[in-house]
């Protein structure tokens, strides 16, 4: 944005500011001191600098959905209550027929540390179930994420595969067509080795205190 654009900017946000004042300044003189708004003034829609979200004409977004930033909503796509879509540091798109439930969270990355840039892409016909978390990441069309899921930066959902409630799928993570991702398929390598390990060292605990115990008896028959 340039210094004009940032100028007009202020100049909006000190009007802005005024007229809530004068709202506040009415209330009192008129001793309405229990006024409250009729009206929710939760804003849907906002732009950060000169990036502006776009929404369909035929979608539908919930009153205290947020959608912030360079976003894309798609025709016939749906985003429901409590959502925050945050186009910043990149940008958005939700393509056709796709719904975004209660609560869930979009955002994006600028980048990866190798320069990659992470936009967050959603395609058509997608279910992202209720309070999941997509950051940086692309999700093609026909597919299914569970609730609570989180996908993390570089991920990429093929079409017609699913990753299921819960789940946690970590960086540069391909989920391939026609897959389904459960809560225990994408773990960190290191933590799968810990719980072998752990596993193991019981095991081989409760082994040794069954010998020890045998040997006693043993001893004591005798």
């Amino acid at each position: 944005m340039g210094s004009l654009g940032r100028a007009f900017y202020t100049v909006g946000f000190w009007i802005r500011e005024t007229g809530q004042a004068l709202d506040r300044l009415g209330s009192r003189l008129q001793g309405s001191y229990l006024f409250q708004e009729q009206v929710s003034r939760h804003r849907t829609l906002m732009n950060v600098f000169d990036k502006v979200p776009v929404v369909d004409k035929n979608a539908f977004v919930a009153p205290s959905a947020s959608i912030v930033g360079d976003v894309y909503v798609g025709p016939s796509s749906s985003i429901w209550y409590g959502c925050t879509l945050r186009g910043d540091a990149n940008n958005i798109s939700i393509g056709a027929g796709t719904n975004i439930q209660d609560n869930s969270l979009v955002h994006v990355a600028k980048s990866n540390l190798g320069g990659k840039v992470l936009p967050t892409l959603i395609g058509d016909n997608v279910t992202v179930g209720h309070s999941a978390v997509l950051h940086g990441c692309t999700v093609e069309d026909e597919t299914f994420v569970g609730m609570g899921a989180t996908l993390l930066d570089g991920v990429v959902v093929e079409k017609h595969a699913m990753v299921a409630a819960g789940a946690l799928v970590r960086q540069n993570t391909r989920i391939p067509s026609g897959e389904v991702c459960d809560i225990y398929i994408y773990l960190n390598q290191q933590v799968f080795i810990i719980i072998i390990l752990y596993v193991c060292a019981h095991m081989f605990v409760v082994i040794n205190i069954n010998s020890e115990q045998t040997s006693y008896e043993q001893s004591f028959i005798n």
